[in-house]
């Protein structure tokens, strides 16, 4: 099937058989809840077998992971290469929520929309002056100490080098790194995917280029869909299509096309990244990068977040089936499940959240949780009267500009 040229509303109605049941009415702060815990906990199933096929996998634990499992290499933590010196397992989340977190006090700093330049004035000084409990370290230490390098870059770039802000990302490589701790841009524009959108690509700016930034957009895009009344997975899915551009909307429209045919992760792992390869530049072997790999193209896509939409129309909604389907697919796995996980948790709130898998990732990361929720809550609530007033006085403005009576 020839998808090019299909509206947002024609991929509705093809879809029409995995749209789950509409959710009951949520309220913000139980979608907000949902979205950041059921990040969090999906970014602690998929951490210890980041990196793995599917058949590795398997292999390695006697058969698919259905919670959650200790370090790959077991007490060889510490050392095992490519692994040490992180602690990967066990319910400890990794980066992804680290950054997540950080991004929710960044909004509680400044209580409004943010742009490139929050980034700079707020992001980078936090992971670089404030020392906290890093899980995959078992010590206190600065944040700047367990990001990746693509994060790193934007203490470089901004801290150091004093780069616009707006340009800070070009020349990073390109990957999901922005796009993995967007959730937050999607939840103050809550219901409005065109907000998050725009919102998230500013915010972006700061780390990503090409398709690492538009991911970010599209992702945030993706959470502000699931938070509207009535939301399913296809509506989710539709948002996407509705704003994302190039390869990662390609990307999507052929992932999703082919978690059509699938309702059970298990049959969808090969097919998804079978359908997801041409747009991804690291290729089949994820820890031997192509040479052309997280390079700037119109033509490409991250892996990531195609994967957590198709998970999440395969698991029609259903967060323990969307979340296992992304870790068990391997591979960037941390990011994925936090990807789906913020989706399928902003769709049916926290109850969807297994309460066991809750309690191990928060006592074994010693992280409450719920706290970052709180305050994202409180502070969406004020951005949106901001949002409110600011727009009625842009109406009476423009009213009397154009002699409306």
């Amino acid at each position: 099937m020839d998808n090019s040229d299909m509206t947002p509303t024609a991929f509705t109605a093809s879809m029409t058989s995995t749209a789950s049941t509409a959710p009951g009415t949520l309220t913000l702060d139980e979608r907000i809840t949902g979205a950041l815990v059921g990040a969090a906990v999906g970014d602690a199933l998929g951490g210890p077998v980041e990196g793995w096929t599917p058949q590795q996998i398997t292999e390695r634990h006697g058969g698919r992971i259905d919670g959650i499992v200790g370090p790959w290499h077991g007490e060889d933590w510490r050392t095992a290469r490519p692994i040490a010196p992180y602690h990967k397992g066990d319910g400890h989340i990794t980066d992804d929520t680290l950054m997540t977190h950080a991004l929710v006090r960044v909004y509680a700093t400044v209580r409004d929309h943010l742009d490139a330049y929050s980034v700079a004035d707020h992001l980078v000084p936090d992971l670089i002056s404030n020392p906290r409990w890093i899980p995959e370290l078992e010590a206190e230490a600065l944040p700047l100490q367990r990001i990746f390098l693509a994060e790193k870059w934007i203490v470089a770039r901004l801290h150091y080098g004093h780069v616009d802000p707006r340009e800070a990302g070009s020349g990073n490589i390109v990957n999901c790194g922005a796009a993995m701790y967007m959730a937050p841009a999607g939840l103050v524009n809550a219901a409005h995917p065109q907000a998050a959108y725009a919102e998230a690509l500013d915010i972006a700016g700061a780390h990503q280029s090409s398709y690492g930034r538009e991911a970010a957009g599209v992702f945030a895009a993706a959470v502000a869909a699931a938070c509207a009344p009535g939301a399913t997975p296809s509506t989710v899915v539709d948002a996407c299509l509705a704003l994302a551009k190039d390869g990662t909307r390609a990307a999507i429209e052929a992932v999703c096309e082919a978690a059509a045919g699938h309702r059970d992760f298990e049959s969808a792992l090969i097919p998804l990244r079978n359908a997801v390869a041409p747009f991804d530049t690291v290729g089949p072997d994820y820890r031997a990068p192509s040479l052309g790999a997280r390079r700037p193209s119109r033509l490409h896509s991250v892996e990531e977040l195609p994967i957590a939409l198709g998970m999440l129309l395969v698991a029609e909604g259903d967060y323990r089936h969307a979340v296992l389907g992304s870790v068990n697919y391997g591979r960037d796995s941390d990011s994925i499940a936090t990807m789906s996980g913020a989706l399928a948790g902003a769709l049916h709130g926290e109850r969807s959240v297994p309460a066991t898998w809750v309690k191990t990732v928060a006592e074994a990361s010693r992280l409450d949780l719920h706290a970052p929720a709180r305050t994202l809550t409180e502070v969406a609530r004020e951005i949106f009267v901001r949002d409110t007033a600011r727009r009625r006085a842009h109406e009476s403005a423009f009213a009397t500009l154009a002699g409306s009576r």
